[in-house]
């Protein structure tokens, strides 16, 4: 009897590395995408695993929470994280990629596997058998009522962003310089000055910009995601909170700085980076202004920054609602519905926070899926990974203050030794998960 077909739900990051992890294991799976049928507010593509908001990954570095799982994923065969590393462009300590050729590959590298099959069509409600939900946070309203109803439970929910992307060629480079903060990595971030008082005037601008309307909702009750806020929304926290996140000036250093009393160079008062989208460098994102500022504002402001006087936007922000499940009362740390073990879900409708979570979920849920289909028993990967770290944490946090995270060190099992120095501290968390990914997977057999 021919081996029934997985389903697996939405072609972002997720369901893309699922889908590829259950074909890779020799079991036929069909990958819906509503997408051109339906597009979800935020997508602007018909291709799979097209990234929405930054095209950044995150640090690259083994010792960073980020980079930690890249490695993990790397090493149990991602295509997500192969295909980043193939279109990766320069950004410093970071890995990021040429958003169109990384996700035209991964589309054709699936549509042209034997076993996966793509259909381009709108899941209203979830099939019989196998299935592998990772439709993200823009469920379409069909498929998150079927949910509901699967579920017994509303979902959760809370506010994105998007930063607008500039071409490179409007960018002033008398300006606008080259630097990698710390001159760490190659020097990939485009960084415009500002002075005090060049500051102080954009950022009263910020506070008084007119927004666009949430339809529907009370904005005084409206709830952002703390690492990923709009640039307006830190202007209104007070004078310094942005020259402490997104415009911190420490370890930038204009090339024409003016020497101080010291005589060393004197560092801008904030700084505004940009950072490469393509490999030719022709597009920039301006890094940490996700906002939702009427797109007249946009350009108004945002041309008063040094540098981005003339700027030319390709893209300008939006704003997005984000949902996802209360994954500690619905689901283990296999990425499987406790009260429904054929089904399994991934990426951030589970509550998992950026792109390299999304694949590493997705690996999961794609790997155990295909396991069931085969008659194996599930997985789950050791607390002591990053990725093992981050689903255990979505699968026992409390239910009442669940809210979305993100790859973190603060998650992982203490070393039981007392280190000071946080890079040797770290360093030897990466060490540990090395070993501990070693031996799990000698021990369930995964390659």
């Amino acid at each position: 009897m021919p081996q029934q077909p997985i389903h697996v739900i939405g072609g972002g990051l997720a369901g893309t590395e699922a889908a590829w992890q259950i074909a890779q294991a020799g079991i036929p799976v069909v990958l819906h995408e509503m997408r051109p049928q339906r597009f979800g507010g935020a997508h602007h593509t018909e291709e799979l695993a097209e990234l929405v908001c930054s095209n950044s990954f995150g640090a690259m570095a083994a010792d960073r929470a980020t980079g930690l799982l890249h490695e993990e994923l790397r090493r149990l065969g991602s295509v997500v994280l192969s295909k980043a590393d193939e279109h990766k462009v320069p950004a410093g300590g970071a890995l990021a990629v040429d958003r169109g050729q990384f996700s035209h590959d991964l589309t054709q590298t699936l549509a042209n596997h034997p076993l996966v099959e793509l259909r381009r069509d709108e899941v209203r409600s979830i099939t019989d058998g196998i299935v592998v939900i990772a439709s993200g946070p823009l469920t379409s309203p069909d498929l998150a009522e079927d949910l509901r109803r699967l579920t017994g439970m509303e979902y959760l929910s809370f506010f994105d962003a998007a930063s607008p992307i500039i071409v490179g060629e409007s960018i002033n480079r008398d300006i606008a310089f080259m630097a990698s903060r710390y001159d760490k990595g190659e020097a990939a971030y485009l960084n415009c000055p500002m002075n005090k008082e060049e500051y102080l005037r954009f950022w009263q601008e910020l506070r008084q910009a007119e927004q666009v309307e949430l339809k529907d909702f009370d904005r005084e009750k409206v709830k952002f995601f703390e690492a990923c806020l709009p640039i307006e929304e830190l202007a209104l926290r007070g004078e310094e909170t942005m020259r402490y996140g997104p415009l911190k000036p420490v370890g930038l250093i204009p090339p024409n700085a003016p020497i101080n009393e010291k005589g060393l160079p004197e560092r801008p008062y904030a700084v505004i980076q940009l950072r490469q989208e393509d490999k030719q460098g022709q597009l920039w994102n301006m890094v940490g202004f996700q906002t939702n500022l009427r797109w007249g504002e946009q350009k108004r402001i945002f041309q008063m920054i040094p540098g981005l006087e003339n700027a030319e936007f390709v893209r300008l922000g939006v704003m997005h609602r984000n949902t996802f499940i209360n994954a500690p009362q619905l689901m283990n740390t296999s990425l499987q519905f406790k009260e429904r073990p054929h089904v399994f879900a991934a990426g951030q409708i589970i509550g998992t926070e950026g792109y390299t979570a999304a694949a590493a979920g997705g690996w999961l849920a794609g790997t155990n899926a295909a396991r069931l289909a085969l008659g194996k028993e599930v997985v789950s990967l050791p607390n002591t990974t990053m990725m093992g770290a981050l689903f255990e944490f979505i699968s026992s946090a409390s239910p009442k203050h669940f809210q979305p995270m993100p790859p973190n060190f603060g998650i992982l099992p203490d070393l039981g030794m007392k280190i000071k120095s946080k890079p040797e501290r770290y360093g030897k968390y990466r060490d540990r998960s090395f070993a501990d990914l070693a031996n799990w997977r000698l021990g369930v057999g995964i390659s």
